[in-house]
């Protein structure tokens, strides 16, 4: 009987924190409905007639359409040549284990650490000399490169948990490396493979300097398009700023939501798998 209390008392407290984190989301969302004067109200309306001027307002806007184009079309396209490089990468480093796997992981993993102010310059001079800059092909590319190392280190974490003894019956039956990878580890690999590609998605959909400074008018982003569009005449534009903010929330909200059980194996690098 005493159980019980403790497990109410524990949802409580988890509901709480979770309102708490997510009140500013909320507040995004509320104020895409609202007035630019409801907005900026003292003390705030916390009741009042929704709107959605806000909203056709927004996709009226020129070029709107396109940005958020250029947004998915970048993000899923890099992120699915990151996944299937990784793939690979994963697949050598936990079946032959080179010398120095470890350090040569930390080492990959490092590049994520590295400040992006710190790399903008070299990578903005790359881009010009090569003449990727405003580029489709050089956006993707970039993006692909920094999600890399995060994936290879989700996706070796579940190889390693996946028996040798799959790939030598594979190999007995004449099968090849790429069939093993490809047609017996992957279908097991789901769990990694969405919480990579939601992960770096995440990171690409939100991703804003490179963007403003190796893009262009040809391959803007909504976060650059946010930035440069939040000024008017009368100062910030409150209602823009929420409005686009809620609908470029809204696929990220739908994605972690819909596969959050995989998220949560991809965070523990954690699954358990028998023996042939």
């Amino acid at each position: 009987m005493i159980k019980r209390p403790r497990k109410l008392i524990y949802h409580i407290v988890l509901w709480v924190i979770s309102l708490i984190f997510f009140s500013p989301v909320l507040l995004v969302i509320t104020d895409s409905f609202k007035t630019k004067e409801q907005i900026l109200s003292i003390p705030p309306k916390w009741f009042f007639t929704p709107t959605i001027k806000n909203f056709i307002d927004l996709f009226t806007r020129p070029n709107i359409s396109r940005y958020f184009f250029d947004s998915i079309v970048i993000s899923t396209t890099s992120v699915i040549i990151a996944i299937i490089v990784s793939i690979l990468a994963a697949y050598s480093f936990s079946r032959f284990k080179p010398k120095g796997t470890d350090l040569f992981m930390f080492f990959l993993l490092s590049i994520r650490m590295v400040p992006a102010a710190a790399s903008v310059i070299p990578v903005f001079l790359m881009y010009i000399a090569l003449g990727w800059k405003d580029t489709w092909g050089g956006m993707i590319l970039f993006y692909a490169m920094f999600s890399i190392p995060f994936s290879v280190w989700i996706l070796k974490g579940f190889m390693d948990g996946l028996s040798v003894h799959y790939d030598e019956t594979a190999l007995v039956n004449g099968g090849s490396r790429f069939h093993i990878i490809f047609k017996v580890l992957m279908p097991q690999l789901k769990p990694g493979l969405i919480a990579a590609f939601i992960f770096n998605v995440i990171f690409v959909w939100n991703e804003f300097l490179f963007n403003y400074i190796i893009g262009g008018k040809k391959t803007t982003m909504i976060p650059v398009a946010l930035s440069t569009w939040m000024y008017s005449q009368s100062g910030i534009d409150w209602t823009f700023v929420a409005t686009l903010t809620t609908v470029y929330m809204i696929p990220l909200i739908l994605a972690v939501y819909f596969f959050q059980k995989y998220l949560l194996i991809g965070m523990t690098f954690g699954t358990i798998r028998g023996e042939v």
